[in-house]
């Protein structure tokens, strides 16, 4: 069972990048970030055409999460919570479009887009710091029903300073504070695996490259898109990675796709 995430930063805006690494690579399981559409723009019917169904969590203009589920493999897709219960950064903000779970074929599958928290410090940041803390919550929660779980998205923090082509160029933006990097390493205190990390434990693999001075064809990147397994499926890993030659595609997004493959 090949579970991936992709921000994908604007469905609209990558649709035929995202219908091609869909058709080419086939995951069981695609978990979409910053769809940057409202419920009603989203293109379910472009999915369904090539054998997926889906369910969103839209917003206009920016955020927005999705799962996909190959159905055409025979995948179930039931949804079990969309968001946290956490209002946005500002006074009267409603909640963010950020948080998607589902259960596909016996997995509890958790699609994130965790806050930005630029600039640093300010409300952004403690809101970014604020909503790990509720994640970290959520994902107990899931942990005591025991069932085999993955939690994955745009987690917007570099775990390790191996997990960035230049420290010193990120040293001040919130992905990489220690605060960050703290509530990140308290998700993997508690006993959920690091799919990558467990892979290559020396770092050096980037999931985003931004669209400004050549960083993609510089690679200076870094590795913000994470993969989370409860026990059980660290247990049945049998692979993961990260499909670079995506974000090298005409009209590509700044991240890639990053997967997993469980045994069945």
């Amino acid at each position: 069972m090949k579970i991936a995430t992709f921000n994908i930063n604007g469905i609209k805006a990558r649709g035929p990048r995202l219908i091609e690494w869909l058709e080419e690579t086939r995951p069981a399981v695609a978990c979409l970030q910053e769809i940057k559409t409202q419920d009603e723009g989203f293109p379910a019917a472009d999915f369904e055409a090539i054998g997926y169904s889906a369910i969103w969590h839209g917003q206009k203009s920016f955020n927005g999460v999705a799962i996909l589920v190959d159905t055409r493999a025979g995948h179930t897709l039931t949804e079990v919570q969309r968001g946290l219960g956490i209002p946005g950064p500002n006074e009267g903000d409603e909640e963010q479009a950020r948080y998607l779970e589902a259960d596909v074929s016996g997995v509890r599958i958790a699609c994130l887009y965790l806050p930005n928290g630029n600039p640093h410090p300010g409300p952004k940041f403690t809101y970014k710091l604020a909503w790990m803390a509720r994640l970290r919550e959520r994902m107990a929660q899931i942990w005591a029903e025991e069932v085999p779980a993955v939690v994955l998205g745009d987690f917007n923090v570099i775990p390790h300073d191996d997990d960035v082509w230049s420290v010193k160029a990120m040293q001040d933006d919130a992905l990489m504070q220690p605060e960050s990097r703290a509530a990140y390493a308290r998700f993997l205190a508690d006993g959920w695996t690091d799919a990558i990390r467990t892979h290559n434990p020396r770092g050096g693999v980037w999931t985003y490259w931004d669209y400004q001075a050549g960083a993609w064809q510089r690679d200076h990147g870094f590795r913000i898109d994470h993969i989370l397994l409860s026990p059980e499926c660290a247990d049945r890993m049998e692979a993961c990675g990260v499909d670079k030659e995506y974000r090298g595609r005409e009209k590509a997004s700044d991240h890639t796709p990053v997967w997993v493959r469980l045994k069945a």
